[in-house]
């Protein structure tokens, strides 16, 4: 790809980025373009379809969460790396409101752009909630894709006005259901640094 063209893909990218921040995933093709003050045919030639251009904006976030869970598994406790895993990716989707549901629908179609990334993502939490499992640190009736429906559940929290106070306790909530109770007398918060808490048994 031409430096210039690169540029300008880049550029579309970072405004996608903001519109879909503010806006959510359903955000009109055409207003990014407006915004990025290119026409629509100029977006389309970079990103086809929405999903392309949500593959494109989404796939570095997908690489560093599922690159952190390898991290977590080497360096973490196997209930501190579950849970630390789970919050970042809760913290990470509610940064883009709607785009659990994409993700949903991905998993289960294959022709979509973002099924790849999204199952190589539950992937990675599944061999967090494995190996927790083989610890006896958490409940071994759940698999990934529960895993998965439950990073949707708490994402879809976050972006409620009206619910989002309650996020972060919910969250301990489900984490403490997740963990056996040989796993869940300790959780790893990383909201903003990282301090233990209490999660009840």
């Amino acid at each position: 790809m031409r430096a210039d063209a690169r540029k300008n893909r880049d550029h579309l990218l970072e405004v996608a980025g903001t519109a879909i921040t503010e806006q959510g995933v359903d955000v009109s093709l055409r207003d990014i373009a407006r915004r990025a003050d290119v026409g629509l045919a100029t977006l389309l030639r970079h990103f086809p379809t929405r999903e392309a251009l949500l593959d494109a904006l989404l796939r570095t976030s997908f690489d560093e969460l599922t690159a952190k869970a390898g991290e977590f598994e080497t360096s973490n406790s196997p209930e501190d790396a579950l849970v630390s895993w789970l919050r970042d990716c809760v913290a990470w989707t509610t940064e883009y409101r709607g785009v659990t549901v994409l993700m949903a629908a991905a998993i289960e179609d294959a022709e979509s752009a973002l099924h790849a990334s999204c199952v190589t993502l539950r992937a990675a939490g599944a061999r967090l909630l494995t190996r927790a499992q083989a610890a006896g640190m958490a409940r071994s009736d759940i698999d990934g894709a529960d895993l998965f429906a439950l990073i949707a559940m708490l994402a879809w929290l976050g972006d409620q006005p009206s619910l989002a106070p309650r996020a972060d306790r919910l969250f301990e909530v489900v984490a403490s259901a997740i963990l056996t109770s040989a796993g869940s007398s300790r959780a790893r918060h990383t909201s903003s640094g990282v301090r233990e808490v209490s999660v009840p048994d």
